[in-house]
């Protein structure tokens, strides 16, 4: 069984996706309106994280931590809200959304173990 991606860089190829995305929006002002948010959010989840790694205390990593994945619910629903008004193709939406979800799942789940209320 492989070894779990690091979360540092999966976040940081998600940002990249998330941009690459960005770029193949259509130059509507829709489109455009959307992707200034999907890129703020969207590269925020990776900087979050970043930033937690270096934290100075625990309150700070849970802090930080949290902010990541605040950005990364806001991230899946701009990405959701693409798809539904189709403004790009569902293709090219699938693998985007699936990653969204998974990290946002992961963060959930490492915020939670933080502050020791882990679920089961």
């Amino acid at each position: 069984m492989a070894e779990p991606e690091d979360i540092k860089d999966r976040t940081f190829r998600f940002a990249l996706a998330i941009i690459s995305l960005v770029e193949s929006l259509p130059d509507t002002i829709s489109a455009k309106t959307i992707g200034k948010q999907l890129i703020r959010s969207g590269t925020s989840v990776g900087a979050n994280v970043e930033e937690a790694t270096a934290a100075h205390s625990k309150n700070d990593f849970i802090y930080r931590m949290n902010v990541a994945l605040r950005e990364a619910r806001e991230t899946l629903y701009w990405l959701r809200l693409l798809d539904a008004s189709e403004v790009l193709e569902k293709q090219l939406l699938t693998g985007v959304l699936k990653e969204a979800d998974e990290i946002t799942r992961i963060l959930g789940a490492i915020v939670s173990s933080a502050r020791g209320k882990r679920k089961s």
